[in-house]
């Protein structure tokens, strides 16, 4: 499982990494102006779908069907279970997309209501997701044969498709971008065909796998009925986070011009030690506690799933700190040119602290998650998701005029520390987890060297005495925190670099 998730994290890594670099271009040719906040709109649907089945609602409820049937009944029937799939995802996805491009209008009604009054940005948005909606398509069947393959413990083509994502779209910006109206358009056909490429990379890497199939006559089996069943609760449950996104950037539209673009800037930044961390060991969790299970081990996926928080908290509590206590200096130092000035780095750097300071339990949510998933109930996290996206409109309401574009954020991150800990008591409370000894003496620990490192890079950003933070003192600072954190951490034994490095040895073997 460690194995796993080391080489879904590297290529995730990878993949975040090329995503600041695009982001860093979009900022510096768009900034926050209308151009930007119609492509960041435009973006969101077919991101949200994508993270939804790429990271959680198919995800959760394919990889353990595919699992339990690999195990125990072999490849012919493992093969057989993910033709069927891939017939009835293929109709379902195309007459998904055939509806959006006919009703995309309405559609942005809906997402964007602040846009309706304001004709040329509505207009583009509506172009620019027409554009890029048939990216929902190939990138929802990705996410299909991504579980195949980890079904199969094949992360690395899986976990490597969404760096094509990038490579496209700021290929796109270089390349098409003067043949087009604006930049904006160059990106959406980037993006679209990126999707094309995700695709025919994860079908090679299953077909060097091992499995050959074919596409065969629609028709919705047992085993069918019972993932769709499985797997239509699980769009909200497992996907709540994202959700919580859509009502932010819905409600973004509502606020001041640029709030759209402020709030995407801020949570790109969020999402890159999220992705690393949090996902990579949700994914790698999922199957491995469905083995457990599968065998009767309780114990042994209980103990997965305490090294798994140990892990992510470790290091999702240091990138928050970092984050949240730092937030204008990460902003000046990855946006502030060209378009993207230092308000704009300010107004985003607020955002991002309110991000931040959710992302631990942003984390913690795909740790936990699993544990109902790998039995087979995807309704209760569905239950716990709606009641966290009404939490998070009700919240997102109540902010939206005192603290603006701060406000989605915020809303965020408080909806989904109550997810969180709704997961966690209810797995607690049917005997599927429980801290053992070892995370029950760690955790704690961990908070405290938190608390220093917040304390250690407050003091010395307040030793600057420049309106933007020069690349030099964001180093400087960058150093403080890591040794306020881990020097302690270390002393406290809150955590072991010993079995770090272990563990790093093991990844290359």
């Amino acid at each position: 499982m460690i194995k796993g998730a080391f080489t879904v994290g590297l290529w995730t890594l990878a993949s975040r990494v090329l995503g600041f670099a695009r982001d860093i271009m979009i900022a510096f040719v768009l900034g926050t102006g209308p151009v930007a906040d119609a492509f960041f709109v435009a973006l969101r649907l077919p991101n949200l779908f994508r993270r939804l089945f790429g990271e959680g609602a198919f995800n959760a409820a394919f990889v353990p069907a595919i699992s339990t049937v690999l195990h125990k009944e072999g490849m012919e029937a493992a093969t057989s279970f993910a033709e069927e799939a891939t017939a009835v995802m293929a109709f379902w996805l195309g007459g998904i997309t055939i509806l959006g491009e006919i009703f995309m209008p309405w559609v942005l009604y809906a997402l964007a209501p602040g846009f309706a009054g304001n004709g040329g940005k509505f207009a583009l948005a509506v172009a620019l997701t027409r554009i890029m909606f048939p990216y929902l398509f190939f990138v929802c069947l990705t996410a299909l044969f991504s579980g195949v393959l980890n079904a199969m413990s094949r992360f690395a083509a899986a976990a490597a498709a969404p760096v094509l994502f990038n490579v496209f779209a700021i290929a796109a910006m270089l390349g098409l971008a003067p043949y087009t109206k604006n930049p904006g358009y160059a990106l959406a056909w980037g993006i679209t065909v990126s999707g094309v490429a995700q695709l025919a990379l994860v079908v090679w890497a299953i077909r060097r796998a091992g499995m050959r199939f074919t596409l065969p006559r629609l028709r919705f089996s047992p085993r069918i009925k019972t993932l769709f069943r499985r797997m239509a609760p699980a769009l909200v449950g497992a996907g709540v986070t994202q959700l919580n996104v859509s009502i932010d950037i819905i409600i973004g539209t509502l606020l001041p011009a640029g709030s759209v673009s402020v709030l995407y800037y801020a949570d790109r930044v969020n999402q890159l030690p999220l992705g690393v961390i949090g996902t990579a060991a949700g994914t790698a969790l999922l199957p491995a506690v469905t083995r457990h299970i599968a065998r009767g081990e309780a114990g042994e996926a209980a103990a997965a799933t305490n090294r798994a928080l140990e892990s992510v908290l470790m290091l999702t509590l240091a990138a928050a700190v970092g984050l949240a206590v730092a937030a204008k200096p990460v902003m000046d130092v990855l946006f502030v040119r060209g378009a993207f000035t230092e308000h704009n780095a300010i107004l985003a750097g607020r955002s991002l602290t309110a991000f931040a300071l959710g992302l631990p339990v942003f984390a913690l949510i795909k740790v936990f998650t699993p544990g109902f998933y790998a039995r087979g109930d995807t309704v209760t996290p569905l239950k716990i998701g709606v009641a966290a996206v009404v939490l998070n409109l009700c919240l997102n309401l109540l902010f939206m005029h005192p603290l603006k574009a701060v406000g989605p954020a915020l809303a965020t991150t408080l909806s989904s520390a109550f997810n969180a800990t709704l997961l966690v008591v209810l797995l607690r409370r049917r005997g599927h987890f429980a801290l053992d000894e070892r995370a029950r003496r760690r955790v704690p620990r961990m908070l405290l060297a938190g608390a220093i490192m917040a304390a250690s890079i407050w003091g010395a950003e307040h030793l600057f005495h420049t309106p933007k933070t020069s690349i030099p003192q964001f180093l400087l600072l960058v150093l403080v925190g890591a040794a306020a954190y881990f020097g302690p951490g270390l002393l406290l034994g809150a955590f072991d670099l010993g079995e770090l490095r272990r563990l790093a040895r093991r990844r290359r073997e």
